[in-house]
């Protein structure tokens, strides 16, 4: 049984002595290494706590720190090998958690090998497991291309059917008679701890799947799948989780995160009622973001061009300095920094609109939200993955966090 606030963490097993393709992980696929892509998808979930890689390899251990993973450990040689399965990595970690940390209530396998993962992939899988407290993990699969039904297997010198079932000849059954059957991918694997100290395995007795379309499985094993993928994120309007637009150690000097409010803390929308009075939308996971941010040391103020009563109401609540009818940001920005006694290179901005502009320009790190102003989208240094009111603030927040958390470990 899984509390109200599990303790979720996402592993990410990358040895460096990959064969098939050397050197593999830290390979660039587009503009970032392959490994970029899993710690992404890990970053962006609102239901995951913690994000770390486990490798034997120090290069791959520099890049995931730079793009934002823990990397708390070095795995042993000998779960290195070509040889090894995944459950004494994963059992590895989970005894160096009983022994440095909380232990998880779930860990999420985010295999590098499968980076073309839809946007709700995590937290959809994470979810599905919490509601089901019966089932022992999920695991992501997609419909077979072929259908094994018709498949075979040689003995003798003679093809006899893959599988025993209940059918007659199902080899010569329309596909459309046959049950749907599907395999399983590398984008996601959620399981409860439990079922790797109980049970001693990584799925248990019940698996849920995961349905995932067969246009992201894409699996990077050979040189021609690799080219694929890369012509693929050229030429397809796919959307995937991807990496930020520069590593997060660009981070390291951050000492006060300024936000914008409307389009950053909501989604831009405002609902008036009958009497005039407005509301708006705001994330809860923001919230977590931010007070786990404070605690860790980072201020948080928030700079609205709007005056409205809500804008106070939620800095209150979240214990957060506001500063609203501000009209020239990039002011009130260098005033924030006396204030704080800061640099300006020590303050990261987050907007959404043309009116954050000149503030992006003197910020040390200048942030978009996902659904930016194109033209805030053109000059920032990192374009986050969440769009605003829907989970852009806890991104950064996480991330800022991370790099921190790294800084004093």
């Amino acid at each position: 049984m899984v509390g109200t606030n599990p303790y979720i963490v996402a592993i990410i097993p990358a040895r460096g002595g990959s064969k098939s393709i050397p050197r593999k992980n830290v390979k660039k696929l587009g503009e970032h290494p392959l490994i970029a892509y899993s710690i992404a998808a890990g970053l962006q979930a609102n239901l995951v706590s913690r994000v770390i890689v486990s490798t034997d390899d120090e290069d791959i251990a520099r890049i995931a720190r730079d793009y934002g993973a823990d990397v708390p450990f070095v795995r042993p040689s000998e779960l290195a090998e070509d040889h090894v399965v995944d459950l004494p990595v994963f059992e590895h970690a989970i005894h160096w958690f009983s022994k440095n940390d909380r232990l998880p209530d779930i860990v999420v396998q985010l295999r590098p090998t499968s980076p073309f993962r839809p946007m709700d992939c995590v937290d959809g899988a994470i979810e599905q497991l919490i509601k089901n407290e019966h089932a022992d993990s999920v695991r992501g699969v997609t419909p077979s291309g072929q259908n094994p039904f018709k498949m075979w297997k040689i003995e003798h010198g003679v093809i006899k059917p893959l599988i025993k079932s209940e059918f007659t000849e199902p080899y010569n059954m329309p596909r459309q008679q046959l049950p749907a059957t599907f395999w399983q991918t590398g984008h996601i694997e959620v399981i409860r701890t439990t079922t790797i100290t109980e049970k001693h395995s990584l799925t248990g007795d019940t698996i849920l799947p995961y349905i995932i379309e067969p246009d992201y499985a894409i699996d990077l094993d050979t040189m021609q799948q690799w080219q694929f993928a890369e012509y693929m994120l050229k030429h397809s309007s796919l959307p995937i989780i991807k990496p930020a637009s520069m590593p997060y150690s660009a981070l390291s000097d951050i000492r006060l995160l300024v936000l914008d409010f409307d389009g950053v803390m909501t989604d831009n929308r405002v609902y008036v009622d009958q009497n005039g009075t407005e509301s708006v939308a705001c994330s809860r996971s923001d919230g977590t973001g931010v007070a786990r941010l404070q605690k860790a040391g980072i201020h948080v103020v928030v700079l609205s061009t709007e005056t409205n009563p809500v804008v106070s109401a939620r800095c209150e609540k979240l214990n957060i300095a506001c500063l609203q009818g501000i009209n020239e940001k990039h002011a009130a920005l260098i005033k924030l920094a006396a204030e704080y006694n800061v640099e300006l290179n020590n303050i990261a901005f987050v907007g959404n609109d043309i009116n954050d502009l000149e503030a992006l320009k003197i910020a040390g790190m200048a942030i978009a939200v996902a659904d930016a102003h194109p033209d805030i989208i053109n000059h920032v240094d990192v374009i986050l993955q969440h769009k605003g009111g829907d989970g852009a603030v806890r991104e950064i927040c996480e991330q800022l966090i991370n790099q921190f958390r790294g800084e004093i470990s």
